[in-house]
C-alpha cells in the first residue's frame, strides 16, 4: 500500500513532487513513482546553474526494470542537487520525500505551482 502524498507538498501528473520554501521549490519523485519503478540503481541529475523550464526534462531515474526521466514541474534555475543519491539511489526507495530530494530551483514564477495537483488530486489520479 502506497502512503499517500504528503499535505504540503504539491504534485505533478509526471510524478514529481514539490515542495516550496520561499522562491525555492525542492523536488523529488512520489512515494508511487519509486514503487512503481521497483529497486532505484542510478540517479541522474543536472549541474547546478542548469536553467529549466517547466515540463522540460532535467535528469533520469534508473531502475532494474526500467530508465523513467524527470520532468521539471515549474521552471527556474537549478540551486542545488542531492549528491548523496549518486552513491546512494536506494535513498529514492527508502525515503523518496525525506532523504531523496533531487533538486532545488530558484522559480521564475511561483504561479507555475499553482497548476499543480494538490496531494487529494494526486492520490486521485494514481488510484484512477
Amino acid at each position: 500500500m502506497n502512503m499517500a502524498s504528503p499535505k504540503e507538498l504539491r504534485d505533478s501528473e509526471e510524478h514529481e513532487w514539490v515542495k516550496v520554501e520561499g522562491n525555492i521549490v525542492r523536488v523529488g519523485i512520489t512515494d508511487f513513482a519509486q514503487s512503481e519503478l521497483g529497486d532505484i540503481v542510478f540517479v541522474e541529475l543536472p549541474e547546478v546553474g542548469t536553467e529549466l523550464k517547466v515540463n522540460e526534462p532535467f535528469g533520469s531515474v534508473e531502475s532494474v526494470k526500467t530508465v523513467s526521466e524527470l520532468y521539471a514541474p515549474v521552471s527556474g534555475k537549478v540551486v542545488a542537487v542531492n549528491e548523496e543519491l549518486n552513491d546512494s539511489p536506494e535513498l529514492v526507495n527508502e525515503s523518496p520525500y525525506e532523504k531523496a530530494w533531487m533538486i532545488e530551483l530558484e522559480a521564475n514564477d511561483l504561479s507555475e505551482v499553482d497548476h499543480l495537483l494538490s496531494s487529494e488530486g494526486y492520490d486521485k489520479l494514481i488510484s484512477e
